[in-house]
């Protein structure tokens, strides 16, 4: 009988336990045993608390999907700590903030992001211990130990008592915040094992299965494949991104790939290369959408490019995971529904003032179960916004503030958002965010960012500005992509003489949307 795991880094003892010699990671053209994952996590597990790491520090990961940044996620949690993966994107200013919210103690970084967390690190109080995959830093400021990734990979392994509890946290994972700055969602390891346990169970998965993974781990739809994955005993075939669509497909075809998560974006772009020279992937049994709403039309051709793969629809936020899915079987019945709550957990609609919805009508979304976040790092207040009192005494729920419909059969339908995040190409995005890089463009005067739907996108980011000089599209948009991720970057720049305003001088963004674009 297999060991229930009760701690996130478990997944990779009991499989290295049960499959030493089985794959469990293929990346960069190289393949990696189970048994290789669990003794080199615990080895820098060792590197890392010889540094002083303590339970309960926290541990910023900056790096591409990697064999490293694989390891680095397992022994963290083997030495205790708390990890945190930030996109390899991330640009200087952004980063700063994620590793001073933190409180980081340690960073583990790719050598070739060097430029962009060198310059930073003396402003990181809190930061004793950095491990650089390539090489040690050249430049590294007074009091902070630093060592080779690949050095630390081979110090004596740590197997001691770490993260003892479920309770513990496990991860923060950072995510745009109406304020402007990213803000991290708690997670425990009772939340996060939960959530993987649950969703490679009604996504069929088993040992067998060999997953390929071509999202950010940063993103936490990706870095739960990475989980499932090492929960079950399966193969990740591990790739830094959809860039090279047709490395991905040769990917599918070398390995046998027999699930493949994505979002619309790539799906379209699988569709419209399937239209110019057909594509067909029969290895593929089991396609997961999530982040962004699968257009209808996309269906067909997707049947076409993998015809034995089922599709599962689904929706979730990274305060929870995943909310809901709706099994393929379902998927003519119900086309417009993004499923039910997942199993172990419930959801349930309420109004504005907290009273209950009739079936058909719509209500504020609200989520129950152990995949619930803790709250936000350092957010007390906005935390106490999303975890909400329960029906029962002492309970918190989450609540989504996405408006949805329920059937009378329990099936979702999404409606819309209630606060001004922005969700483009499966990822969440902060106007406010975006603005503050606007205005730091000399000679922009006035800004504001909106979304508009987008059928491939789920949502476009649009940037009306007024300036004070010769700026032009391609400027702004080059400014834009200097300081922040590619998908913050505005697609489109508006400009007019001036935005309109509230009497108290607010940008009224509703009045911006009804006007032609």
């Amino acid at each position: 009988m297999r060991h229930a795991p009760h701690l996130l880094h478990d997944f990779a003892a009991v499989s290295a336990a049960r499959l030493p010699a089985k794959t469990a990671v293929i990346a960069d053209g190289r393949s990696y045993c189970y048994e290789e994952l669990f003794t080199t996590a615990s080895r820098l597990a060792g590197a890392l608390r010889e540094r002083g790491l303590a339970p309960g520090d926290r541990v910023a990961i900056f790096m591409d999907n990697s064999w490293p940044c694989v390891v680095s996620v397992f022994s963290v949690l083997m030495a205790g700590g708390v990890f945190l993966l930030v996109n390899p994107q991330t640009k200087r200013e952004k980063l700063g903030y994620i590793l001073n919210d933190s409180g980081a103690a340690a960073l583990i970084a790719a050598r070739s992001l060097e430029p962009v967390f060198l310059p930073l690190l003396s402003h990181v109080k809190s930061l004793t211990c950095l491990i650089s995959a390539g090489a040690v830093p050249q430049a590294a400021p007074a009091g902070v130990a630093c060592l080779a990734w690949e050095e630390a990979a081979a110090a004596a392994p740590f197997l001691g008592p770490a993260g003892s509890s479920e309770a513990d946290l496990a991860s923060l994972i950072y995510t745009s915040g109406t304020t402007g700055t990213p803000k991290g969602v708690m997670m425990t390891h009772r939340s996060m094992v939960f959530a993987a346990g649950c969703i490679a169970g009604y996504l069929r998965l088993d040992e067998t299965d060999r997953i390929l993974n071509v999202l950010p781990l940063a993103f936490d739809y990706g870095l739960y494949q990475l989980l499932m994955s090492v929960y079950l005993g399966a193969t990740l075939v591990l790739e830094r991104s959809f860039t090279y669509p047709a490395h991905a497909y040769r990917q599918i075809e070398r390995h046998g790939v027999t699930v493949f998560p994505g979002v619309p974006t790539i799906f379209a772009t699988m569709i419209a290369q399937h239209k110019k020279t057909p594509l067909c992937f029969p290895s593929v049994t089991r396609l997961t959408n999530t982040a962004a709403d699968l257009p209808a039309n996309f269906t067909n051709a997707l049947r076409e490019i993998f015809p034995a793969a089922l599709l599962f629809r689904m929706y979730g936020l990274t305060e929870c995971k995943r909310v809901c899915y709706l099994e393929p079987e379902l998927a003519l019945k119900k086309p417009t529904s993004v499923g039910k709550a997942m199993p172990g957990t419930e959801v349930f609609l309420r109004s504005p003032d907290g009273k209950p919805v009739k079936p058909g009508e719509a209500g504020i979304l609200h989520v129950r179960g152990p995949h619930l976040m803790r709250g936000y790092w350092n957010r007390p207040e906005l935390s106490q916004t999303m975890l909400v009192a329960g029906e029962k005494p002492g309970e918190r729920v989450l609540c989504t503030h996405d408006w949805f419909t329920m059937d009378e059969e329990g099936f979702l339908y999404f409606k819309g958002r209630s606060d001004d995040i922005i969700k483009t190409r499966g990822e969440k995005v902060s106007p406010l965010e975006v603005e503050n890089a606007l205005y730091g463009i000399p000679g922009i005067t006035e800004a504001a960012v909106v979304g508009v739907p987008d059928e491939i996108l789920g949502q476009a980011l649009v940037a009306f500005v007024a300036v004070a000089g010769p700026l032009t599209e391609k400027e702004i948009i080059s400014c834009c992509a200097a300081r922040l991720e590619n998908f913050m970057v505005p697609k489109k720049i508006i400009f007019r003489d001036a935005l309109p305003k509230t009497a108290t001088g607010k940008i009224r963004k509703k009045d911006l949307l009804q006007t032609p674009l």
